[in-house]
This record gives C-alpha cells, structure tokens and sequence, in this order.
C-alpha cells in the first residue's frame, strides 16, 4: 500500500464483474482527494464508473451521483454495487459526456484509460479499461475537453492519470478552456502487471527511464470559473 493511500480505508466493491476495472491504487487516490471536497448535496458525474466503487463512496457522503461507463458490464456492476450499497445512484450507458447531454454537475471525477500502448488499433475487450493509445491520452484528453461544458459555475473536475501521458499537458490542455487546473497530489506505486508486460516497449519509446520501477500517479484538480 502507498503512503499516499494508506489513511483511507479500502473496501473492495460487492461484485467485480469479468471485464470491469477493479479498484487499485489510482482508485483510491482518486477517493483521497475526493474526501477532500464538500459532496453533501452535490450533484456528482462519474466518468467511467467501472465498478462503481467510487460512485457508491460519494453518494454514501451525500452527493446525488449520476455514474457513467461505455461497458454495459460496468453499467450492471455499478448498479448492482449501488444496490447492495443501499445507495442511489443513477447509472448510464454512454461514451462521456453524451449520455448525460444538456446536463451540468457541480464535480466531475474521471479515472479515465492512461496506459500508453502499442500498435495504432482501438483497444477492445477488458484492455479499454487501461489502454489509451500510443501516447495515453486518448480519453484524457476527451475528458478534459468535455470537463467544461458539463461542469456548472465553480464546479470542479477531479482525474486520476499516470505521469507517463504527460500531467503538464493535461495541465495546459484545463487552461486553454479556461479551467483553473493543478496537480494536487501524486503517489509512486510499483509497476503492476499491463506496464511489466510492456517495459521494453515503454522504455524504447523515452516514456521510462532504464532501471525506473514505479510509476507516478497523480490528480489533477480543475476548477471551473
């Protein structure tokens, strides 16, 4: 366990279904920061919501939850999580932002794909819960454009991403829409076993340095003016 995640506890969700994303350590450090904001009659959207563990935590604090997920097998563990829960979320299905079109929110949580991976195709199957193209922003960046437009005055947007897709950029992405954007806390965590099967690839590409053996994680926090 990180430093960086060892004050909170870490339940595991009620169902993990074949294919959906288990929680880890972006998702608790995502939960870390979350813990930091005021979600008590907050309106909360869940960008790929996974299994839901995140969505379950902040309705179970107060805020109204609106989870979203492209995997209709997250969709179902979502509710079935919420359900076991006792907590109200409303899930949907949909690619981001599109399945809650017209609607805003005042915070936005994201733990979007970030893996860079090989090869130019579309990942399919459980690897579209990590892969993310050859640089790892290929949600990121859809997310941090979408952020705006869905995030009422003040709201804020709270995404876990690795330091191997480029935070400065993401950074710099928030400020061209205006968002007031920062890394507002970053972990080290050992490679886990997608980076280890592809440490040759990474390393050929200048994205790890030899000998390097952890990866950074960090949150970005944007506020919307």
């Amino acid at each position: 366990m990180s430093a960086a995640t060892a004050a909170l506890s870490r339940p595991r969700p009620l169902v993990t279904l074949p294919g959906v994303y288990s929680p880890q350590d972006d998702t608790w450090l995502l939960l870390r920061a979350l813990h930091q904001e005021d979600l008590a009659g907050a309106e909360l959207l869940d960008l790929g919501s996974g299994s839901g563990a995140l969505a379950v935590r902040a309705a179970r604090r107060g805020a109204r939850v609106t989870a979203v997920d492209i995997s209709w097998q997250a969709v179902l563990a979502t509710r079935l999580n919420a359900w076991l829960s006792g907590q109200r979320v409303t899930v949907r299905h949909g690619d981001l932002t599109s399945a809650v079109a017209g609607r805003s929110f005042d915070l936005l949580l994201s733990n979007p794909p970030y893996v860079p991976a090989p090869g130019a195709h579309r990942p399919r199957g459980p690897s579209r819960a990590w892969d993310a193209g050859r640089d790892g922003r290929l949600l990121v960046d859809r997310v941090c454009d979408a952020a705006p437009g869905a995030l009422r005055p003040g709201g804020v947007l709270l995404m876990v991403h690795s330091g191997l897709c480029g935070p400065e950029d993401t950074l710099e992405r928030l400020s061209r829409t205006g968002m007031r954007a920062a890394v507002s806390d970053r972990a080290l965590i050992p490679f886990g076993p997608v980076l280890r099967s592809r440490l040759s690839w990474l390393r050929s590409q200048g994205l790890l340095a030899q000998g390097q053996d952890k990866e950074e994680l960090v949150i970005i926090r944007a506020e919307h003016p």
